[in-house]
């Protein structure tokens, strides 16, 4: 039996299946699942992430270098593709109303810092892709930027249906939605991530943003 480093359970063993290969990549669903476990299983070992080298993944998943380089064009695209395997899938929003996608969005942030807490390996794994600056500007620029444009987009459309007010910028409404869950999961690793805080955060948040009925009215001079 293969060691599983300090996690009771194997990210490899425990990650979730992807419905289906990246867009634009003709691939084999057995064969790009062979190598992202075995990226994993070098990892759970206690790889680090600078001796991952090509040869080593392919010798380990059984597969021939050329067909890593079909599907990734090298390893930090292929890193990248096994953190986000790892972490839980974005949501789908219900599109009910603006608070149910809002609480679905953060609810997903909430389950990844579960997740990083749960299992030293993946919290290692972000400390390495961090560390890393080609690795990080994939990650960013593949996983974190498509979600921001997602939540922006979210927030136009809420401005566009008169359920937030327009005198805000989305940008910086966005960072007040997500701030506070990110700042308990990244920054207080120590905060409690209850069930239920997402609802709270957004409903604290939208009684700020609704669109103001009316001006307030001026208290008169003395």
């Amino acid at each position: 039996m293969r060691p599983k480093g300090r996690d009771n359970v194997s990210l490899a063993e425990s990650r979730p299946r992807r419905d289906g290969p990246a867009k634009g990549r003709p691939r084999s669903e057995a064969v790009e699942r062979a190598i992202v476990e075995g990226v994993m299983r070098l990892l759970e070992e206690g790889v680090p992430l600078a001796e991952l080298s090509i040869e080593r993944i392919a010798r380990t998943a059984g597969v021939g270098k050329a067909t890593i380089y079909r599907r990734w064009s090298g390893k930090e695209e292929l890193f990248v593709d096994v953190v986000r395997t790892a972490e839980p899938p974005d949501p789908e929003l219900p599109g009910t109303s603006l608070r149910d996608d809002l609480v679905a969005l953060l609810e997903q942030l909430r389950q990844r810092g579960l997740m990083t807490r749960s299992s030293a390996l993946l919290h290692n794994v972000y400390a390495q892709m961090k560390s890393s600056p080609k690795v990080w500007t994939a990650y960013h620029a593949t996983v974190v930027e498509p979600r921001r444009r997602r939540q922006i987009e979210l927030l136009r459309r809420g401005q566009r249906n008169g359920e937030l007010r327009t005198d805000v910028d989305v940008e910086l409404m966005n960072d007040m939605f997500t701030g506070p869950m990110l700042f308990r999961t990244v920054m207080r690793p120590d905060a409690e991530l209850p069930a239920g805080l997402s609802e709270r955060i957004v409903d604290t948040v939208l009684e700020g943003l609704r669109p103001v009925s009316s001006p307030p009215v001026s208290s008169p001079s003395p």
